[in-house]
Parts: C-alpha cells; structure tokens; sequence
C-alpha cells in the first residue's frame, strides 16, 4: 500500500483515477480547488480518501510523506481554461512547480498528465512523441497549450537537476462517465444536446478528425506508466489511434441516442487542430498497453451516464 496524493482529484480523469488507486488500497489524499471538479465525483469515496480544498497555485498546506503524486490539476477544456486564461497558466507551470518541489522534498514519484495540445495544430499526421509541434505562442489557446509545454520542461529540468523520478503522459481526447456536461467537448457537446432534442453544433465543415479513448483505458494507461521503472521518464502518448470525422462522431452519436437531430454549422474556433490522432508504439512496447473499448461502446456507455444527469 502507497500514500498517494491526486491533484484535481475531484474532476473527470481524477475521480476515475481514484476509483482505480482506492480498489488498489492505496492511502489516497485528493487535492481541488474545485474550480471545474465536483465533490460529487468522489462522493462515492468519501469515507476512503481524505479531501483537501486547495489551488495548487498556492503555497501547498503542510503535507505527509508522499510515495507517489499525481498532478492532474488544470482544467482541460477552451471553455474552462478560456475563462481565466492567466490563471490556467499559472496552474500548469507555478502550480508543477508546487508539485514538483514537493516531490522533491518527500521523495515521491510525480506523474504529470501532459496533453495532445502540446502538438498545437499539427503539420505531421499522426502525431509521435518526437514531434515539437505546431503552437500558436499567443492565441486564445496558448494558455493551456504553453502552459502544458512549460510543465514538461520543468519536469524534465527538476529530473536532470535533482534526480526526480519523473512520468509524463501526453492525453489524446478522452470521454466517458463524470464528464461535466457544459464543458463544450465535442462528445458531452453532441450527447448533451441530443439528448435534449437540440441541433449538434459543429464546427468548420465537420471533417476536422479527433481519436476518441474510453477513460478505462487511458487510466489503465496512468498506472502502468506510474509502475514502469525509472528510467521511463515519457512522454508517452496515452490514446485510441482510431481517428473519426466529427461528422461520422455526430452520426454515432444520432444513432446511439436514437434521435434525428440535425446539425448546425458554426465557424470554426481560432487555433482548432485539425487533426488529432495518437502513435502509440512507445505505450505499446513499454507500457504494454493499447486501448480496448472502441468508440462505440464507450459512446453507449457514456450516453447511459449523461441520461442519468441530463433533464
């Protein structure tokens, strides 16, 4: 058993990723501010974890002894992380830099969920780990996309300076249970307001394409990278390299729904990639991992939770 704190716990990927660390029996601190995470995610754990109220931004509290950190705090959506753009910066990069001084001063490995955007609008298709990308360093984007740029670099300069154990994954698109329904993704986007008999908004002409993974699979993914030994650093892309239109997404959606709601075409967001899909050979040869639930399933399975929370 390991004491394991979770930053944004509270939130999509952190609450499933506690469901995991708990099953496991893991002593689990989750750590939110609770800007974009909700307690009903971890309502379910309450009596098994313990919750800090916090912003990593800030000064962290006085802590225990950590074996393992994982820092998934930042929101991850343009909607959220387009509301206060200074501030997603400085969550990714003063807040890692929080985090990493805590790892350093306990001793713990520290798992950073890095993020696609890295890529920006990408000129090489599929996108591997060795690529540097295509960012925008001043667009409405490039809050969350340089910020998550500059907390792999002071990932990789806290390793190469003190000796920290170090695990950066890069997450492609990613949906299941315990999205927040106004996040404006395009898959709790499409679902959401199937399900409330609204147009599906689509962007651009709708051929733009995104790879689409389960959160069961990408979380399988975190902790084989936070086992993997010392030497994998990553970053390693974590995703489903099936690549869909967001044409042939809202048909999937239209069919899994059982409803008719046509499109409504808007004008496509600045910096919106136009391609996104994952080479996932390094998680494949070193993680042993490759996603299993394809979209399909993974559509019904998130559709059956959205009915659960959608009037």
């Amino acid at each position: 058993m390991s004491r394991i704190l979770v930053t944004g716990g509270a939130g999509f990927l952190g609450s499933h990723l506690i469901d995991r660390l708990v099953e496991q029996d893991h002593e689990v601190v989750c750590l939110d501010n609770l800007q974009t995470g909700s307690l009903e995610n971890i309502k379910h754990l309450e009596s098994k974890i313990t919750f800090i109220e916090h912003d990593i931004v800030e000064a962290l509290p006085q802590l225990r002894q950590f074996d393992e950190i994982y820092n998934l705090a930042c929101p991850a959506s343009p909607i959220h992380y387009q509301a206060d753009p200074v501030h997603t910066f400085k969550t990714s990069v003063i807040g890692a830099m929080n985090i990493l001084e805590l790892a350093r001063q306990t001793g713990a490995k520290v798992f950073q969920a890095s993020t696609s955007e890295v890529y920006g609008d990408p000129l090489v298709h599929p996108q591997p780990e060795q690529y540097w990308g295509h960012v925008n360093p001043i667009g409405i984007r490039s809050c969350y996309d340089e910020g998550k740029r500059g907390a792999e670099t002071l990932f990789f300069d806290y390793a190469r300076m003190y000796d920290l154990e170090i695990k950066i994954v890069r997450i492609f698109n990613t949906y299941g249970p315990r999205m927040d329904a106004r996040d404006g993704r395009v898959v709790s986007n499409f679902i959401v307001q199937s399900l409330q008999n609204r147009p599906l908004t689509v962007y651009g002409d709708g051929k733009q394409s995104r790879s689409f993974c389960y959160v069961d699979d990408l979380i399988e993914g975190f902790l084989r990278m936070m086992a993997s030994p010392k030497t994998v650093t990553g970053p390693i892309n974590l995703g489903n390299p099936n690549e869909f239109t967001m044409l042939e997404l809202a048909e999937k959606v239209l069919k899994w729904t059982a409803n008719e709601t046509p499109l409504q075409y808007h004008e496509l967001p600045q910096d919106d990639p136009k391609q996104r899909q994952p080479i996932i050979d390094q998680a494949n040869i070193i993680l042993n991992w490759a996603p299993k639930v394809m979209l399909d399933e993974g559509l019904q399975k998130t559709i059956e939770y959205f009915k659960s929370v959608v009037a």
